[in-house]
């Protein structure tokens, strides 16, 4: 027979089972009901939903560059709540990057932009996967990093990247979501989902870097790759949830003259 002191004890013991228990299912219930309030106004659109919105939750995208292009991407998925966001970059936060690369701000000068692009996210959206790539892209790791996501969002900055990725996206057969800026125009298109054609099918071989005007050389007004990324953010939503995409498309957008072109190829 059990002395008082030895039922006193085991029965406070199960009191604070029960206690912890009730506080990891409140817990957990308070985490859905933030879930659906964080993400109410997208789950409330008809074409995306709960169904939609749980796509978005178990998505992985890998953004590459987290700069001009890179910034709103990453900013617009993570407030999307995408599952798994990769971001590769090997470059740091410099002053002349903040008139447009809005991820960063002036306490992350001098550091890595993988990790500042990593405090942005943080600080958004505590529940997504941040992957953080501090390397630069090329032929030895390419193949290995893109086959770890669904989908390939290409904000690099040269030819050469952008070429390669989008050469290893056909091999592997990931969606690629491709943008290119400089002064007041870009580009936008989706290359290689569902069966659709690729960058080579429009530019088949890359002009030579060395030969071709950059944003460091030509310049780039500050909210142009806020709407060109902003426009990729939207088109990679768009494959995850499953919505109707033109296809074999180039999107041609002048913001000097304020007109919109689609080129079909």
């Amino acid at each position: 027979m059990k002395c008082p002191c030895e039922r006193n004890i085991q029965n406070n013991l199960r009191l604070l089972a029960f206690s912890a228990l009730k506080k990891i299912n409140n817990k957990l219930l308070m985490k859905s009901e933030d879930i659906f309030a964080r993400y109410s106004r997208q789950i409330f659109i008809e074409e995306i939903g709960l169904e939609g919105q749980r796509k978005i939750l178990n998505s992985k995208v890998l953004v590459i560059g987290a700069g001009g292009l890179g910034s709103p991407v990453i900013q617009y998925l993570a407030a999307a709540g995408v599952g798994t966001l990769g971001v590769t970059d090997f470059d740091n936060v410099e002053l002349h990057n903040l008139n447009r690369q809005i991820v960063h701000n002036e306490n992350t000068i001098g550091i890595s932009k993988v990790k500042s692009a990593e405090n942005f996210v943080r600080t958004l959206n505590h529940q997504i996967q941040y992957v953080g790539i501090e390397q630069k892209i090329d032929e030895t790791n390419a193949e290995d990093l893109i086959s770890e996501f669904d989908i390939v969002v290409d904000g690099s900055d040269n030819f050469t990247t952008r070429y390669l990725v989008n050469d290893i996206c056909v091999k592997l057969q990931k969606p690629l979501v491709y943008g290119s800026i400089l002064g007041f125009s870009g580009q936008v298109a989706i290359f290689n989902y569902n069966g659709s054609k690729n960058l080579r099918d429009i530019f088949p071989e890359p002009p030579v870097d060395e030969d071709f005007p950059d944003c460091d050389s030509l310049g780039v007004l500050g909210a142009l790759p806020g709407i060109v990324g902003s426009m990729m953010a939207n088109l990679t939503l768009k494959i995850i949830t499953d919505l109707p995409l033109q296809l074999n498309q180039l999107t041609l957008i002048d913001t000097l003259r304020w007109r919109f072109q689609t080129i079909d190829f």
